[in-house]
């Protein structure tokens, strides 16, 4: 059973079975697949799942990412959970049971092992992925969800260039006084 939101922007080549759910104005991007044959996939809203993206569960855990959040090229996310403004880095890999809290980022090629968990605000990096430091991520982390968004109802245009000009620097500056105040949440 599958609960995408109409809004949802899908790639060409993205494969999706089993029971998953994905919020509105979310996006999956191309290559990415999304496997649950036995726990479910929950995706929040407004977050996108980018290319060659793995998400699957584990036998007794679901995966679930929350609102907000950039899921970057190559990563896999298996039975884990991932709180809402989460930056998961390329090709970074978490296991089932993984916790990353709210308004984190997991570096790039970081491998977070199971039941392995992160308060909010971690900075996580290493093999096996270990916290380096706080620091409040949130805004730019949803800052980075809001660009994917706008990317996305640019390819449902047919606009492969949602990032480049005068107009589009206008659009990110006013966005990032909205995250600023929070009034993006509204």
């Amino acid at each position: 059973m599958q609960d995408i939101d109409s809004s949802v922007w899908l790639a060409p080549g993205v494969q999706i079975y089993g029971r998953v759910s994905i919020g509105a104005g979310s996006s999956v991007w191309p290559n990415a697949v999304i496997r649950a044959e036995c726990e479910q996939v929950r995706v929040g809203r407004m977050t996108n799942i980018q290319d060659f993206v793995m998400l699957h569960v584990g036998y007794d855990v679901p995966t679930v990412i929350g609102d907000f959040c950039s899921i970057t090229h190559h990563s896999t996310i298996h039975g884990a959970t991932i709180e809402d403004c989460c930056l998961v880095g390329i090709n970074a890999t978490l296991m089932d049971g993984a916790v990353i809290g709210t308004g984190s980022i997991v570096a790039g090629g970081a491998f977070v092992t199971e039941g392995s968990e992160f308060p909010p605000d971690s900075i996580i990096a290493g093999v096996p992925a270990k916290l380096l430091k706080t620091r409040e991520s949130a805004r730019e982390n949803r800052l980075n969800a809001w660009l994917y968004h706008r990317n996305a109802q640019g390819y449902l245009r047919g606009e492969h260039r949602s990032w480049d000009g005068p107009e589009f620097e206008a659009w990110k500056s006013a966005k990032r006084k909205e995250i600023e105040t929070d009034s993006d949440l509204d």
